[in-house]
């Protein structure tokens, strides 16, 4: 008999068209779980087929996080379709604009916020009362190695990746008495779309950062989310997890080196 880790368990999971959240989908899945995918891109569906294709089926919902009113009738939407809400992966993050303090503008700072940190809290607002209610619940954030040490030109997604562990640390403090966990995964360099389209020559300057000398797996970030909405994880609660081959420990020089281009868009 096959032994899965979240079988019966309902998870939803944000920014599922692609890279991270695709891949999550895909493995909570395969571990038993009924999962519902959020998206504001239409290729959500195509994350739904690659599951049908594995004899797994997913609901789906295209709305934009940021926005509290649709956040709320999605949900509603998911549990219709799929029951009580157990997991919630908070894994949707964007990049509006490359630019300095500065420079950058208002609307994009306000963009960058209101997806990849209100956006989580729309999120965990709608799930933590009934999750509480049922006296067990996991929240995993995905935050970045950019929270740590901040990251050139990228402020919006440094400061909103940061934010989120507060928001992890509060959610814990709030509600571990009720059976609830919320940590935060901290990607490095991970193999998405978007890394894979880099000319070669940053890529290879990007990884000599990691003292891994590679890429990280989306499988690799997915199985780490898999165990953290697991039963067995029950007592890991308020937790900053890397999962970056090490980058963390050149975060101190990635501000004055010239291969920091070659990772902001990717953190």
């Amino acid at each position: 008999m096959t032994c899965v880790l979240l079988e019966n368990k309902v998870a939803v999971i944000t920014g599922a068209a692609r890279g991270i959240g695709r891949a999550t989908a895909l493995v909570l899945a395969q571990e038993g779980a009924r999962v519902g995918l959020v998206d504001l891109l239409p290729e959500v569906e195509e994350t739904a087929a690659a599951m049908a294709r594995s004899g797994h089926r997913a609901a789906t919902a295209v709305f934009d996080i940021a926005d509290a009113a649709r956040v709320h009738e999605g949900i509603e939407a998911l549990r219709q379709m799929l029951g009580p809400i157990d997991i919630l992966v908070n894994n949707a993050g964007i990049v509006t604009n490359v630019a300095s303090v500065a420079r950058m503008t208002p609307e994009a700072w306000q963009r960058e916020i209101a997806v990849n940190l209100s956006g989580a809290f729309h999120m965990i607002r709608e799930v933590i009362g009934p999750m509480a209610a049922r006296k067990w619940g996991r929240i995993v954030n995905v935050s970045s190695v950019a929270a740590l040490g901040g990251l050139h030109n990228q402020v919006g997604y440094a400061a909103s990746k940061a934010g989120l562990l507060g928001l992890t640390k509060t959610v814990t403090l709030e509600h571990a008495r009720d059976g609830i966990t919320c940590n935060a995964v901290l990607p490095g360099l991970i193999a998405t779309e978007l890394v894979s389209a880099m000319p070669a020559e940053i890529r290879d300057s990007a990884v000599a950062l990691t003292p891994a000398r590679r890429l990280g797996l989306t499988d690799e970030v997915a199985h780490l989310i898999a165990f953290l909405a697991s039963e067995p994880a029950g007592f890991i609660n308020g937790a900053e997890i890397p999962i970056d081959g090490g980058m963390r420990l050149n975060a101190s020089s990635l501000g004055s080196r010239r291969e920091v281009g070659a990772t902001r868009r990717a953190l």
